[in-house]
């Protein structure tokens, strides 16, 4: 069960992908939700995932803070 609610916000991200509101919208559910080392793991993860992703490049200022 360890990174289990990571690998759910991984998935949840990725579905809603599309929409860039929508997908910001669940990275700080996901920043609050996560355990701190979950939260270091989502942010190489999510660094590596939006890379060819210019519409969710402004989600990394929720990393940021």
């Amino acid at each position: 069960m360890a990174n289990s609610m990571l690998e759910y916000s991984k998935t949840v991200l990725k579905k809603v992908s599309f929409d860039a509101l929508l997908f910001c919208k669940e990275l700080k559910k996901a920043l609050l939700t996560l355990l701190p080392e979950e939260v270091e793991e989502l942010k190489v993860w999510l660094e590596n995932y939006i890379t060819d992703k210019p519409e969710l490049q402004p989600s990394l200022i929720y990393l940021k803070a």
